[in-house]
Order: C-alpha cells, then structure tokens, then sequence
C-alpha cells in the first residue's frame, strides 16, 4: 500500500466514524447535498458507514435558483438512483416572501442569501445535525471550525467559543434550540478528495470535466455566458473556450479555470502542479478579508 492509498484510507475512516457518531449522538441530522464534488464524496462515505442498511437520513439542497443545469440533473439522478429521501427549499421563496431581498448590479448574486433560507429549513424540520462537506484547507474562517461545531438558537456561530476535541471526542451535547453543524472531511484537501474520487470510481458532473463553453473575462476570472443568471456588460466579449470548474456553486459567483483535464487522473494531476486555491475562482469570498467568517457568524454553512 502506498503512502497516498494509506492516507486516504485514514481520512475514509476517520469520516465514516464521525458520521456514526452524527447517527448515534442526535435525533434528527440531515446532510446538506449540493451535487458538488464534496457533497457527492460525503455519500459515498455515508453508504459505507451504514451499509447494508440506507443512509439513515435525509438529504437537503438550499437552492438559489441559479445553480449550474448539470449540478442539479446529477443531483437528482443519484438520490433516486440509492433510493434516497432529498428535501430542497428554495431561495426564491425566501425572496418572494419579502425575507431576503434580491441583489442587483454588476456583481449581483444569491449566495448570501441562502442562510435565511438554510436556517428556516433547520427551524421547519427541527434538524439538530446538519452535515456539509466544508474542509478547513478550503478557507482561513473554516479553518477555526470544530468538526462537531454548535450554533445558537438564532444559527449563529461564536468562533471564540468553541469546544475542544481531544483524542477525536467528539460532544453532542447541545441544548434546545442549539443544533450542530458536521464536517466529517474537514480534515481532508482538495487534493484528498479527488483522490479519492479516482479510487472509489466516483461518477461526479460533467462540468467538473474540461469541456468547451461560452465565456467572458472579467476581473482576470473566467465566467459562464450560456446563461442570463451573469450580469455581464454588452462590452465584455463572449469567447468560447477549454474550461472546467474547481468548485460548484451558485453560477452568479463561481468562475471556470482554464484546462484540458477530460478525465479524474488529469483532474488529479492538474491539481497536484496548481499553485491556485480551489475558493480562488469564488468571487463571494473575495467581497471582503472576512467575508467567510461574518457569513458563518451569521449562520451560513
């Protein structure tokens, strides 16, 4: 076995444990399933912690409405290929409610607004768990967080108050109205997670892939144009270009990288030579030097 296979193998582990303590230790957890490479990697870690039996919980997408086409067929394909329960709520309703109110302009997007309607969701099924795919090499702010990381009453997060888990203890405890939020990969890379991709033969989305598509430049970031959802200036030039997405999120905030990787090894390779960070193509954790961490303050994921 070599040093690579064992490593992954350790992280495997180490996240399968964690989801068995979520199914232990609480009594209604959900796991957060976006389709993205991380949420998909998280399924396939909890078919194997509960195998033979289901994945003892549902699945839940907090949808902006302007997610990617290929994101959301794949995420409806796999949940009725294992037979698996996924509730979505949408961010319109959140804005057709008058609760959020839609951005505009040259950088207009919804992903800040998704917390309200992430947190209206927890309130509605009483979800005292609930499971995301966040890493701590991905960000500075996700790097403070726990692995079991408790949010108040109101959703918010206290990152000075949090509680230590040593020898991998990890406490549930919480009181009414708290619930915790889990991120049995937090110790894994980017990297790590493609690796595991390659081994375990994981079907992802196709937009992950190097594909030929419709962009504009802006801002030295690459972003779709096959759409309306990118506000887009009638100066910036529609090009056509080999481009592949590193992170999958809402389409208004989520630039493309230039590549050729058609395949999980070249993905693997061309991450391995990157000197870029995977969040570097995420415009919305570029708005301020703590825009992450004042979103989970407020009860982002």
């Amino acid at each position: 076995m070599n040093k690579d296979t064992s490593n992954i193998n350790s992280l495997e582990n180490e996240a399968i444990y964690i989801m068995r303590e979520v199914a232990a230790q609480f009594e209604k957890p959900v796991l957060l399933f976006s389709g993205g490479k991380d949420s998909i990697t998280l399924v396939r870690l909890a078919v194997k912690a509960f195998y033979p039996a289901k994945i003892p919980f549902p699945l839940m997408h907090i949808d902006t409405g302007h997610n990617f086409p290929e994101t959301i067929e794949f995420r409806d394909r796999l949940c009725k290929e294992l037979g698996l329960e996924l509730i979505v709520r949408n961010v319109q309703d959140s804005i057709d409610e008058g609760k959020v109110k839609e951005e505009s302009g040259r950088y207009a997007s919804r992903n800040m607004l998704q917390t309200t309607t992430l947190l209206d969701a927890i309130e509605e099924f009483k979800f005292d768990a609930c499971i995301g795919g966040a890493r701590r090499d991905e960000e500075k702010a996700r790097a403070k967080e726990r692995i079991f990381s408790v949010r108040d009453d109101f959703g918010q997060w206290d990152e000075k108050n949090q509680r230590p888990e040593l020898f991998d203890m990890l406490n549930g405890d919480i009181e009414h109205g708290q619930n915790v939020r889990v991120f049995p990969i937090s110790n894994w890379t980017e990297l790590d997670v493609w690796s595991y991709i390659e081994q375990e033969n994981i079907e992802i989305p196709s937009i992950y892939f190097a594909h030929k598509r419709k962009v504009f430049l802006r801002d030295g970031m690459i972003w779709s144009a096959e759409d309306d959802v990118v506000y887009r200036d009638e100066s910036e030039e529609v090009l056509e270009k080999m481009v592949r997405f590193r992170t999958v999120g809402d389409m208004s905030c989520t630039a493309a990288v230039y590549s050729d990787a058609v395949s999980i090894s070249k993905v693997v390779e061309e991450i391995r030579d990157s000197t870029i960070s995977e969040r570097g193509a995420r415009i919305d954790d570029k708005r301020s030097e703590g825009a992450m961490e004042k979103r989970k303050q407020q009860g982002y994921f």
